[in-house]
């Protein structure tokens, strides 16, 4: 199974990033350690999205489009704010 996921930092900006992983916990401790990916360094992220896929082409597409669709991420990120 591969999880597409959406983090939202912990500071005061929100920032939200996008990616895909087959488990969640580990890569997010891999972000908020720094070891993650080059714009989640230096920052505290909590996950509010995840989305089972069955294989990685299907997470990848998944990923491609959460990623490039801004007003469904401002829902997300409005949903897990309010």
């Amino acid at each position: 199974m591969y999880y597409v996921y959406m983090l939202i930092s912990l500071d005061k900006y929100k920032h939200t990033y996008v990616g895909y992983s087959k488990n969640i916990s580990k890569r997010l401790g891999f972000h908020n350690s720094g070891k993650g990916a080059k714009f989640t360094r230096g920052r505290k992220w909590n996950v509010i999205y995840k989305k089972k896929y069955k294989t990685l082409s299907a997470a990848l597409k998944n990923e491609h489009i959460l990623k490039k669709n801004k007003k469904l991420r401002k829902k997300i990120k409005e949903k897990y704010l309010y």
